[in-house]
């Protein structure tokens, strides 16, 4: 039912390395189904996108089903994401009354080859890049672990299936505090997808270039591709990604409308 050259994140929910829900027409032999990322981060419709008995069900399941459910953990908008792009006009139609919007993302991916290795980034002295491993939640002199405990929970079911599965580092400055992450968000065979964050006071100064080179350059250590999947509209993020070389790899649409 995947599109092979579709999301990482459908992937790894249906592989069940990553947490997510996934809803299909018949449990036995599924035609289409609906994915709820883990993360509260989109549903990723998957599979046969002319399924009519399915496609009627749907703002009926939706009301029904996931609005409740939705509405348990803060979630105002439903954001929908074909597998294909044959589920464009299947969204389309099927949500239009319900003032759908959209959006462009695009998806890089980084190759060894196209990785600028020679390229050294100075960063100011009072920060220092730490690979994330199990002793760090040990250290007591970091002052919000809880930031990094958090992030890594956002798509991980667990620290553990975290350590078992994904990479990662941050950044902390010189009042132990951690000030950047770049991690594994969701892991499909030797695919890796970067979730990263700076907070906000401290961007502007190149940490997060500085974070995302050390993370690919443990990836191509291991053999891991890096994947790299973010708004059109995120110029800084894009910024980051061109510089160390990724290339785009494909772009898709999303759309959203409010829960009633």
């Amino acid at each position: 039912m995947l599109d092979e050259h579709g999301h990482i994140e459908a992937k790894a929910i249906v592989e069940e390395i990553n947490p997510g829900r996934i809803f299909v027409d018949n449990t036995d032999f599924p035609n289409s189904g609906l994915i709820w990322l883990g993360n509260n981060d989109g549903f990723i419709f998957i599979g046969d996108e002319s399924n009519e008995p399915f496609n009627k069900e749907l703002n009926s399941f939706i009301d029904t089903v996931i609005t409740p459910e939705a509405k348990k953990v803060g979630l105002t908008w439903f954001e929908a994401i074909g597998n294909h792009r044959k589920w464009d006009e299947t969204i389309k139609k099927g949500f239009g009354h319900r003032n759908l919007g959209s959006w462009n993302q695009k998806v890089y991916t980084l190759q060894a080859d196209d990785f600028k290795h020679h390229v050294e980034l100075t960063i100011d002295p009072k920060y220092r890049v730490v690979n994330i491993h199990k002793s760090l939640f040990e250290d007591k002199t970091i002052k919000n672990i809880s930031f990094l405990h958090s992030k890594i929970l956002e798509s991980w079911s667990s620290i553990e299936c975290f350590f078992s599965y994904g990479i990662g580092y941050c950044i902390i400055s010189n009042h132990n505090e951690i000030v950047s992450v770049c991690k594994s968000g969701f892991v499909a065979g030797n695919v890796h997808s970067i979730d990263i964050q700076t907070l906000e006071e401290h961007r502007g100064r190149k940490l997060a270039q500085k974070i995302t080179r050390a993370f690919v350059k443990k990836c191509f250590d291991r053999g891991i591709i890096p994947y790299w999947d973010c708004m059109e509209s995120n110029k800084p993020s894009i910024a980051v990604a061109v510089n160390i070389g990724f290339k785009n790899l494909y772009s898709y649409k999303g759309y959203e409308f409010p829960f009633k």
